[in-house]
């Protein structure tokens, strides 16, 4: 309980013993009076005027009693305001481990039920962010502020990341009252550090590895043009096939050389506004043949949004993936069942697309390693299909990932930053 509201309840005790006392006087002055008949003496007139001074002392006590209250309500409003328009997250937790304060900030960060019911224990409250209830219990243990802690977890299956800051409470005298904690939404900062990571790491394979390509395939050049100037018919039957299979490795290794060059250098995007359906549909439409071939579909929701990008190569990427999803679902002997949705996620301003298959699916261990450069769980293929969308999505300052559908499969998930319009 504040100060502010020690004196009122203070302040309204004196002023009822003193209008008791005064009416107790003023009754006892009608009884006297009543008594004598109505005749006032001057000790009569003396109980009279102080009745009055009374009257008029409780009358500013009355006032300054209400002044008071109406300080302490305005007082409680502004830090009511100042609690509800932080745009941190603020939670309190009282010695007994309950929340009495969330401010809407933590209710939209955690996704936390409104109303908050009275004595939610904290631990309950915050099922969905166990970390962070972790660094509530430590704080209220030990009695030690934590500062500026980043916690990584997972709200409804998504990455979160928070910047925290623990602070322990004290009553009167010292006393253990709680814990004040305060975070701030940091999802956005380390996308953005990983990215620029990803980016750096982009950037120093294909400088280191550029110019060690260029000379291998002119290696490979020279092998496979030595193969074409023998003339097959005139060799012996026995040695045509060696020969045949030297043309077909250094034409398969010159193949993979000129793609991961294509990877490895820089990608000069051509940007605009463009349409995520759009360049969804032609990809679509591009693979739809292969997959009636295979008596699959490939079915195309959601809502999508514009966004500032190349669309040869986001194009690209989208066929890449469609590709994928169909060689996945030929090696688990299934007809394709592709789905490629759109959502828009409005707080964070971003596009959320995913294309989902019912196909082989992707290891745990996998999910990782599938964006690297040669890697591949496929008996043919290069490994760049995949890190080349990642590259094309990262230019783009968006972020792709790996899951398992629901239905079984693979779910790749691509989130990219919407187009920012005048007045948005």
């Amino acid at each position: 309980m504040s100060t502010h509201a020690y004196a009122l309840i203070g302040l309204t005790a004196i002023v009822a013993a003193l209008a008791a006392t005064l009416t107790y006087a003023v009754l006892r002055i009608f009884g006297a009076a009543r008594d004598a008949g109505g005749a006032l003496t001057d000790r009569d007139r003396e109980i009279a005027w102080m009745t009055a001074a009374m009257e008029d002392a409780v009358a500013r006590l009355k006032r300054q009693e209400q002044a008071m209250a109406a300080r302490a309500a305005a007082s409680e409003r502004l830090s009511e305001a100042m609690v509800a328009s932080l745009t941190s997250g603020l939670l309190v937790v009282d010695r007994e481990g309950r929340v009495p304060i969330v401010n809407p900030a933590a209710r939209r960060l955690l996704a936390l039920p409104e109303p908050l019911t009275d004595g939610t224990p904290y631990r309950r409250l915050l099922q969905q962010a166990g970390p962070l209830a972790d660094v509530i219990a430590e704080c209220l243990a030990s009695g030690h502020a934590i500062v500026r802690r980043t916690l990584d977890f997972e709200r409804d299956g998504q990455p979160m990341s928070l910047g925290v800051t623990v602070s322990p409470l004290h009553g009167e005298g010292g006393t253990p009252a709680g814990a004040i904690c305060l975070f701030t939404d940091l999802t956005t900062v380390r996308e953005l550090e990983d990215r620029i990571r990803l980016k750096e790491s982009l950037a120093q394979v294909g400088e280191l590895t550029a110019g060690l390509a260029h000379e291998f395939r002119n290696g490979l050049a020279t092998i496979h043009g030595y193969s074409r100037l023998l003339d097959l018919d005139s060799l012996p039957e026995p040695y045509r096939p060696y020969v045949q299979a030297i043309r077909d490795e250094t034409e398969a290794l010159g193949e993979v050389v000129t793609n991961f060059l294509a990877f490895a250098k820089p990608a000069a995007l051509t940007l605009a506004p463009v349409d995520l359906r759009a360049i969804v549909e032609r990809a679509v439409e591009d693979a739809q043949a292969d997959c009636r071939s295979r008596g699959g579909t490939i079915e195309v929701c959601g809502t999508f949004a514009t966004i500032d990008g190349d669309e040869v190569l986001l194009r690209q990427a989208f066929a890449n993936l469609l590709r994928n999803a169909l060689e996945s679902c030929e090696a688990a002997r299934v007809a394709p069942q592709i789905v490629v949705e759109s959502v828009l996620e409005a707080d964070r301003r971003m596009a959320r697309v995913t294309v989902t298959d019912n196909g082989a699916g992707i290891a745990p261990a996998d999910r990782e390693r599938i964006f690297r450069p040669f890697f591949t769980t496929k008996n043919e293929g290069t490994g760049l299909g995949l890190a080349i969308v990642q590259k094309i999505v990262v230019s783009h300052n968006g972020r792709v990932t790996a899951a398992a559908a629901p239905g079984g499969g693979a779910r790749i998930e691509i989130r990219m930053p919407v187009l920012q319009r005048d007045g948005q």
